[in-house]
């Protein structure tokens, strides 16, 4: 009868064919909702693990500034400790050898204005040190929230891969709400940073 335009399925075709919602103009299955909202979930969670990675490595670079400031302070610190202590010898020469503190007396001036500019120097640096781990941590706070958010995503992700195995509806509303809370710390880690 397929010569005349006319086709016909035995009754079972039929009914798989409906109960895999075969039909136009019908809505999707369940199936197919947990299969597309698992699919925006991945992309979001890509984004937001992209972002943490980014946000972490500009946490981790503002970290190592810190730690290398304070290394250059710490060095101008041990300087500033040297000159003193060639001041110190200075002073005590000229009370050793008061015939000759002329020289001293010229290196004491020297060695006077040496501490000041590297006191000056080891403060500078002291002081970017401290504000580039205060950056440090200010960054870190939304990182903290963007790895909270991924994990609230993959929570959805894992229940909505439940709700395909079970056709448990009340899973996927829970999924629903795990990613609406994931989805909000995102925003809120990234748009009100």
């Amino acid at each position: 009868m397929s010569g005349h335009g006319l086709h016909s399925h035995p009754p079972h075709e039929e009914m798989v064919h409906h109960a895999a919602g075969g039909h136009g103009g019908e809505r999707h299955s369940l199936s197919q909702w947990v299969a597309i909202f698992t699919a925006i979930l991945a992309a979001f969670g890509a984004i937001v693990s992209y972002q943490g990675t980014h946000l972490m490595n500009e946490v981790l670079l503002q970290k190592n500034e810190a730690v290398l400031e304070k290394a250059k302070a710490a060095d101008q610190w041990n300087y500033y400790q040297a000159v003193s202590t060639k001041l110190h010898m200075m002073e005590l020469a000229i009370i050793l050898a008061p015939d000759k503190a002329v020289g001293f007396k010229e290196k004491i001036a020297k060695y006077e204005q040496q501490k000041v500019s590297i006191q000056q120097s080891a403060t500078e640096m002291e002081q970017k040190s401290e504000a580039a781990n205060r950056e440090s941590a200010h960054l870190n706070r939304p990182h903290n929230d963007l790895e909270i958010a991924m994990i609230f995503l993959q929570i959805a992700i894992s229940l909505a891969s439940i709700t395909a195995l079970t056709r448990r509806k009340w899973l996927f509303a829970i999924a629903g709400i795990s990613a609406a809370g994931g989805i909000g710390l995102w925003m809120s880690a990234i748009f009100l940073f």
